[in-house]
């Protein structure tokens, strides 16, 4: 393996992060949150993955009244700290009225809780262990991720890896999506056929929707600058790549009407949905919508990223 044999802990953008790094790449995974906020492609110089244009602090130290600029609701914690492929554990989208009360921030605690060195956290609410792996590889990195039930039953979980893009990376008309979608559809408009892979050439826009596949397999290319960020897995594992759009459309704080990124957040979920939804809905076109989680387990999943150069 092309990987250095120590971790080294880093200060990225003002927050505390862990560094590792190939002959090809640098990643960096912040200690709070335990987002993956850069995978540097050294020849490129370029990370292709979403940088926030307003400035994150430690979600630890978030409170709504000190730090009103990151918004209101049960996101702001989240978006205090958010960076590039966030873990949604759990559940995918927002939390109840319920659950906000007790302390639930949108996604789940996996993207606000601190990790240790080893990418290992706990989630007090939902009473989950989880662990980030990886083996690094010239151009290449395996994750294996593992959510451990700390509870004495058996209970179904959302599980995405949302991982979002951004400039320079994705370039208007021209970044592109290739995946072998079965069907796709909008929330709360139903199916549509997904034709126009290209992020939109339009000066504002908000989308989502999701996507069926037939394979673990999702690559997005930007020809201009010869680079291409390709994911697999096991399709039993993730059958849903979820696609959203941000495209300056969002005028409320912290968005501002000034933030471009595309998340491709493959997982066994097909939306970003209340808990309580996910449920009910049980199978969508024939495929699981949560992971199931027997009492006292752990489930690990692998997937894999490569950062290519193509000219």
């Amino acid at each position: 393996m092309d990987m250095l044999s120590t971790m080294r802990p880093v200060t990225f953008r003002g927050r505390r992060g862990y560094e590792w790094e190939t002959s090809e790449l640098r990643v960096t995974i912040l200690a709070e949150g335990g987002h993956i906020a850069e995978i540097f492609h050294k020849k490129k110089g370029i990370n292709p993955l979403w940088e926030p244009p307003w400035k994150t602090i430690e979600p630890s130290t978030y409170s709504p009244e000190k730090h009103p600029e990151f918004g209101r609701g049960p996101e702001a914690k989240l978006l205090s700290g958010i960076a590039g492929h966030n873990w949604c554990v759990d559940f995918f989208g927002p939390p109840s009225e319920e659950e906000a009360r007790a302390g639930y921030s949108v996604h789940g605690e996996a993207s606000v809780v601190a990790y240790d060195e080893n990418l290992r956290a706990h989630l007090p609410l939902s009473q989950l262990n989880v662990q980030r792996e990886m083996q690094l590889d010239g151009n290449r990195i395996e994750f294996t991720d593992t959510v451990e039930n700390l509870l004495p039953f058996d209970r179904q979980v959302a599980w995405q890896e949302h991982v979002t893009l951004g400039p320079p990376f994705v370039e208007r008309g021209v970044t592109e999506i290739d995946a072998p979608v079965l069907r796709s559809a909008k929330l709360n408009e139903g199916e549509f056929e997904w034709k126009d892979r290209k992020y939109p050439n339009s000066l504002s826009s908000s989308e989502i929707y999701t996507n069926l596949l037939t394979k673990g397999d999702v690559k997005v290319t930007n020809r201009n600058l010869g680079l291409r960020i390709a994911y697999e897995w096991n399709l039993q594992d993730f059958p849903w790549l979820a696609i959203w759009e941000e495209n300056h459309g969002r005028t409320h704080a912290p968005w501002n009407g000034r933030t471009m990124s595309w998340g491709i957040e493959f997982g066994a979920s097909p939306f970003p949905e209340y808990r309580f939804r996910r449920a009910t809905r049980g199978l969508m076109w024939g495929a699981p919508t949560a992971v199931w989680l027997p009492a006292k387990a752990k489930r690990s999943i692998r997937y894999t990223m490569t950062l290519d150069v193509t000219r």
